[in-house]
């Protein structure tokens, strides 16, 4: 049996600090000014800008537990909490987007008055300060799902502070009062369709799903293909963690069995092609495939 453990979990920890930091000032703010003005939008974006501190909170925290080292308990490390990390914050935006729509069709039918100024300045400010953040992790996006669910939790902020602008301008120019509901129905609507893929994603991982850049066939077919593997079983390709991917196979081999190069230069084609960070392969010998039962004539039998 052999075994490759790389370890290589994502670090963002000072953008983790400034983007919780801004956003924390920030909140306080907007919602300030959120009562003064008279804007939901404005509140309603608060609310949501204070769901993403939480959940910038609970992206940092899993990414530190990810760093754990492996103990008698949790031989694996805590690298998991990276994935329950990103189930909670897609579970955060649904639960924000919900409040958001809910309060938006609650007002839609009667729009109160809004100082559109204040609204379209501290909305403006919402936008750069949500943008700034939210390019803080723009590129660990791709390769790290914990991440991924903080980039979506500013980037839908930025969003809504924009959508904030354009409803205060709108309303400066027509009047139409409904509009700062409207506007902010709209934009929760355009986040649940963001979220969508980050709670398919995280839950995907959390079920031990094969990870959504992984090739499942062309796995199967590299091991395959390999000089002296016979045949393939026990296939099992998992995420350890948002970031890393586990392989455990069993190997029947041939008459030339693999050895400790080839065995390594297996290993690093699963990394370098699958990024499949820790590799576990079971040889068995053929030998058994070949054995037939004993005929009554048989004076050897050809598995000895």
């Amino acid at each position: 049996m052999s075994g490759s453990h790389q370890h290589t979990p994502s670090t963002h920890g000072r953008a983790f600090a400034l983007g919780i930091g801004l956003n924390l000032a920030f909140v306080a703010v907007e919602a300030t000014f959120g009562f003064i003005s008279g804007s939901l939008a404005l509140l309603a974006d608060a609310g949501h800008n204070l769901s993403d501190v939480l959940g910038l909170v609970l992206a940092w925290g899993a990414s530190v537990l990810a760093r754990r080292k492996p103990t008698e308990r949790y031989t694996y490390g805590l690298r998991g909490a990276s994935i329950l990390a990103a189930l909670l914050n897609a579970l955060l935006l649904l639960v924000a987007v919900g409040a958001i729509g809910w309060e938006a069709v609650q007002r839609l039918g009667q729009p109160a008055p809004v100082a559109t100024g204040t609204v379209m300045l501290v909305a403006g400010v919402g936008t750069l300060i949500n943008t700034a953040t939210a390019l803080l992790f723009w590129k660990g996006r791709q390769s790290d799902l914990n991440i991924r669910g903080a980039f979506l939790h500013m980037a839908a902020d930025a969003g809504v502070s924009l959508g904030v602008v354009l409803a205060g301008a709108l309303i400066s120019f027509t009047g139409w009062m409904w509009l700062d509901s409207g506007v902010t129905l709209g934009i929760a609507l355009l986040i649940l369709v963001g979220t969508w893929g980050l709670l398919r994603d995280s839950v995907n991982l959390a079920l031990h799903a094969v990870p959504a850049n992984i090739d499942m066939p062309s796995v199967r077919l590299q091991l395959t293909q390999s000089p002296g593997v016979a045949e393939v079983h026990d296939l099992h390709v998992w995420a350890m963690s948002t970031t890393e991917a586990a392989l455990t196979a069993h190997l029947v081999v041939s008459e030339q069995p693999l050895d400790d190069s080839r065995l390594s230069h297996l290993k690093r084609l699963l990394h370098d092609r699958f990024g499949i960070e820790h590799v576990t392969l079971q040889l068995e010998s053929d030998t058994a495939r070949n054995c037939r039962p004993l005929a009554s004539n048989d004076a050897v039998s050809p598995c000895l």
